[in-house]
């Protein structure tokens, strides 16, 4: 018997239906030599610091840093997973063959291998690899299936990432409350979360501490033409006033006419960031809200894996490219013209050396029916996205004028579009919408070189203005390229490397910081609280809020998953990276940061500030006290 272990039911559901498994049984489907069962969330996670050492278990820096000699699994206390694991250890333990049909992702691979390895599974391990979730795609990968030892560096790089986070959450979290929470307030400390937060703290800081300077600029009417004089901002107004008057009764001349043709791309295939990125901007959608919505889409097989950080696709996607284009039926009118002839190959598009375990976001090809209305949207977008890579690039004309007032220079510039190109696939998009978000094109009259005329200059009073608070959308980006915020693709390409979190995680590290009372949202603006600030405050430690140093840490995990860098090292470096933090906060002789009591920060594992005896466990929807069997009722909803 081969049994097939699923990331969820409804997935195993899909695979049961290609391998032609018909018969539901309590905890799997069964038929035609196979046996699907399921995983749901995180069955197995670490042990908790009491389950290496009793003395761990009361918070006390004496007991810091803990550093177990070897880290353990053990299957999450929750009735519903035990069952469950229980019909998977069952399974195994008679199988001849085991495939692994995990999310294709390190997360995934980390979580079916920790079951496999609990269930103490001993027979030959497959693995499914697949980009969609339709027939087509589940009947090739089966036939391409992997042996389980290609994806070892993917478990080392995962199983790293897990005892990271553990040593340096469980550690700096225990040791900045007991340090300075003044025995009244967790302080929650964690690998990516706390230099997110440092980085909308600091942004926050330098809006509040931002002191506006006045500035004038000069303008003139020409043709109902505004002109900017090209000699920029005057900082005083006397210097502005003087130009003013210099310009003030003289006729305007047009000195000179340059056009400049050119081209512009389609935007590129969506990964999950910058899809995280499009619908914050157009639709306010969080990250984890648009993170639900694509792998609602992925789960109903009409959109490829999301949790990619690739915009570009493999060249042996390039001949299902037509079969794609032919199922996305309601956008026949803009598909047709691209089947009529031979579809191009570009370099932007297609690209083996940019492609590791997945392409990026695209459709299946797999009609979309019985969408929601927020699902319609964000389909419409990674559609009409992969359709426009498919058009011409638009061809434009940038005209720069240069006119002249007694010896003082000003210009103007605008842009034609000459041919639309790509850019009619968003054309309907751009008129629904009418939001101002769009790029502005406009046409200037025709000028000749040497005509002249009367004009209207005026001097404006201007201020500079402070940076912008965070979006979720401008926050994605900075996590992406470890807070440098770039606008060039191929810029924030090479910085990807040294990004803070996974594509798959950043959501959840926003989402937690909302959780914990870190941050808040003012319309789309990220605001750090009290709270927030204070702990980013209380922290001197840059290894603990710095971006690029945090970055590092993400990069070296690559390379683990690339076989260019030793599991072993880096845990070695986290190891001597946490007793050094340990020994420099114990040594701090600073006063505990006045931090306010907020029970939103509550975490599993601390102590219960109700009977001081039990520690908070995690359930589905609060934290309870582990000593509810002796009377302790303390509960706190997250």
């Amino acid at each position: 018997m081969i049994v097939c272990i699923a990331e969820k039911p409804s997935v195993a559901r899909d695979i049961a239906e290609v391998l032609g498994a018909k018969t539901r049984r309590d905890g799997y489907i069964e038929g035609n030599g196979y046996q699907v069962t399921w995983t749901f969330g995180h069955l197995c996670g670490l042990l908790e610091p009491h389950e290496y050492a009793p003395e761990w278990k009361a918070w006390a820096l004496s007991q810091l840093p803990m550093i177990p000699g070897r880290f353990g699994i053990k299957v999450m206390n929750d009735s519903g997973i035990q069952k469950q694991f229980k019909t998977i250890e069952t399974l195994m333990s008679t199988a001849d063959e085991v495939v692994n049909c995990g999310d294709a992702g390190q997360e995934g691979e980390l979580i079916q291998r920790w079951v496999m390895q609990k269930a103490l599974c001993k027979c030959p391990v497959k693995r499914l690899w697949i980009s969609s979730l339709t027939e087509e795609a589940i009947k090739e990968g089966f036939s391409k299936l992997k042996d389980q030892s290609e994806f070892q560096r993917l478990y080392e790089a995962g199983l790293s990432r897990a005892i990271g986070d553990w040593l340096l959450g469980m550690n700096a979290t225990r040791l900045y409350t007991l340090k300075y929470g003044k025995n009244r307030q967790v302080l929650s400390i964690g690998r990516v979360q706390t230099p997110t937060l440092a980085l909308i703290v600091n942004r926050q800081l330098e809006i509040e501490n931002f002191k506006p300077e006045a500035y004038w600029e000069l303008k003139t009417v020409y043709r109902n033409t505004v002109f900017s004089a090209t000699k920029g901002r005057f900082s005083s107004v006397e210097e502005g006033e003087n130009f003013l008057e210099t310009v003030r009764t003289a006729d305007f001349f047009v000195i000179d006419i340059s056009i400049k043709k050119g081209n512009e791309s389609a935007p590129r295939l969506f990964d999950l960031t910058s899809l995280q990125v499009e619908c914050n901007k157009k639709f306010a959608y969080s990250a984890d809200e648009t993170l639900k919505i694509i792998q609602s889409l992925y789960e109903k097989k009409v959109t490829t894996y999301p949790r990619v950080d690739t915009t570009y696709l493999s060249d042996d996607i390039y001949p299902k490219i037509p079969d794609i284009l032919k199922g996305i039926k309601d956008y026949e009118l803009l598909t047709k013209p691209l089947l009529a002839g031979k579809l191009p190959k570009s370099k932007k598009v297609f690209d083996n050396s940019k492609v590791t375990d997945h392409h990026a976001i695209i459709p299946t090809g797999i009609h979309p029916t019985a969408l929601t209305d927020t699902e319609k949207r964000v389909f419409d977008l990674v559609a009409r996205r992969f359709i426009a890579n498919f058009y011409p690039d638009c061809k434009i004309s940038t005209t720069t004028v240069l006119g002249e007032v007694e010896k003082v220079e000003f210009k103007v510039t605008g842009k034609q579009i000459l041919d639309a190109g790509w850019r009619i696939v968003f054309a309907k998009v751009v008129e629904d919408e009418k939001d101002g978000d769009e790029d502005e094109e406009w046409t200037l009259p025709i000028f000749e070189k040497g005509e002249s005329g009367p004009h209207e200059p005026t001097l404006a009073e201007k201020w500079t203005s402070p940076p912008k608070a965070y979006t979720e959308a401008t926050l994605l980006r900075a996590m992406e390229t470890a807070g440098k915020l770039v606008d060039n693709d191929e810029l924030r390409d090479a910085l990807k490397e040294n990004g803070i979190g996974r594509p798959s995680t950043r959501a959840a590290i926003i989402e937690t910081l909302f959780k914990r009372d870190y941050i808040r949202r003012e319309k789309k603006n990220l605001i750090a609280t009290n709270t927030g600030v204070d702990l980013i405050q209380i922290i001197q430690e840059d290894l603990l809020k710095s971006a690029e140093l945090t970055g590092l840490w993400e990069k070296k995990l690559r390379q683990v998953e690339k076989g260019e860098y030793e599991a072993k090292v880096f845990l070695e470096e986290m190891k001597s990276m946490i007793s050094e933090i340990v020994f420099n906060v114990k040594s701090d002789n600073r006063r505990p940061g006045d931090v306010k009591q907020d029970a939103k920060t509550t975490i599993e594992g601390s102590v219960c500030p109700k009977c001081g005896k039990g520690i908070l466990l995690k359930g589905h929807s609060a934290y309870g006290c582990s000593e509810w069997k002796n009377g302790c009722d303390y509960r706190q909803a997250f």
